[in-house]
């Protein structure tokens, strides 16, 4: 059985009424928002573990050469 023009008013005028309570769209709703995939922690994390290694070398290798630079300043100025 068809839709009556009156019953296509009722269906169209309860749709609108119905997707006015839930509010936004979807398709709407996905333009304006976009999320990061990773947090700030993960991402931090993640920043430590690649360059912390390099860190922690320099941290061991800087009073190596330290004390390189002040022996041949030391046998120059002797």
């Amino acid at each position: 059985m068809a839709q009556t023009p009156q019953q296509r008013r009722a269906n169209d005028k309860y749709a609108k009424h119905e997707a006015a309570k839930r509010g936004k769209s979807k398709a709407t709703a996905s333009k304006n928002s976009s999320k990061p995939t990773l947090s700030t922690g993960w991402v931090a994390l993640l920043a430590f573990v690649v360059c912390g290694g390099l860190l922690f070398e320099l941290l061991r290798v800087v009073p190596e050469l330290w004390s390189a630079i002040v022996s041949v300043f030391n046998r120059l100025l002797s």
